[in-house]
C-alpha cells in the first residue's frame, strides 16, 4: 500500500475527530449525531463508518488523544529538565511547577471530560470502557510521578499510584471549577499548576 492512501485516511480520521470535538463541546454527546459530525468535517457517513464503528468509539478516542497529548508534553519537559543542572538546585515547589507548566486544558477539553463522565454513568458499556481508559492514564501518570521522584530524589508519603490519583483529582477539580467560571485560559492553567504543585508538596516526606 502506498503512503498516499494512508495519509489520506489519517487526515480524514483527524478531521472527523476535530469536528466531533467541536460539535460535542457545543451540544453534548447526546445531542450530537453522526450526520452533524460528518457535515462539520465535510465528509459522508461512509467516511465516518470506515474510521469508527460508533460515535462512542470516536468519543473515547478523542478523550484518549487529549490525555496522551498532555502526558507527552510533561514527559518532554522532564526529559529537558533532566539535562538542566539548575533543576536539581530548585526547591521542591519550584521544580514541580517547572514540570507542570506544560499542562493545560481548554474549556472544550473540560466540557468533553464532563460529557464523558455523564455518559459513563448512564451507559454501562461506555462506563466500563472509560474506566479502563482512565486506569491506563493513571498508570502512565504513576510512571511520571516515579520518574520525577527518582530524578529529584524525593521520598513520597504514599505510593506513586495513590500520589498520581491525588494529583489528577486536584488538577481536575481546579480545571473544572475554572471552566465553569469561564476563567481565562492562562489564569486557569496557572491555577491548575499551583494547585497540583501544592498537592504534590504535601505528598513529599
Amino acid at each position: 500500500m502506498s503512503a498516499e492512501p494512508t495519509r489520506s485516511r489519517e487526515n480524514t480520521r483527524a478531521r472527523l475527530l476535530e469536528a466531533a470535538s467541536e460539535v460535542f463541546a457545543e451540544v453534548g454527546i447526546g445531542g450530537t449525531s453522526v450526520e452533524a459530525i460528518c457535515e462539520r468535517a465535510g465528509f459522508t457517513r461512509g467516511a465516518f463508518y470506515s474510521n469508527f464503528e460508533t460515535k462512542d468509539q470516536l468519543f473515547l478516542e478523542l478523550s484518549d488523544s487529549a490525555g496522551r497529548r498532555q502526558l507527552e508534553r510533561v514527559r518532554q519537559r522532564i526529559s529537558e529538565l533532566e539535562h538542566d543542572p539548575t533543576f536539581a538546585e530548585d526547591d521542591d515547589f519550584d521544580s514541580l511547577l517547572r514540570v507542570l507548566d506544560t499542562l493545560g486544558a481548554t474549556r472544550d477539553d473540560m466540557i468533553l471530560m464532563a460529557e464523558s463522565e455523564i455518559r459513563a454513568m448512564r451507559d454501562e458499556a461506555f462506563g466500563a470502557a472509560l474506566l479502563a481508559q482512565n486506569e491506563r492514564f493513571i498508570a502512565e501518570v504513576t510512571a511520571i510521578v516515579e520518574r520525577v521522584a527518582r530524578v529529584r530524589r524525593l521520598t513520597l508519603r504514599v505510593d506513586a499510584a495513590t500520589a498520581a490519583r491525588l494529583l489528577m483529582a486536584a488538577w481536575e477539580s481546579t480545571a473544572r471549577s475554572s471552566a465553569i467560571a469561564r476563567t481565562p485560559e492562562d489564569e486557569r492553567n496557572r491555577a491548575c499548576h499551583e494547585t497540583v504543585a501544592t498537592t504534590a508538596r504535601a505528598l513529599i516526606a
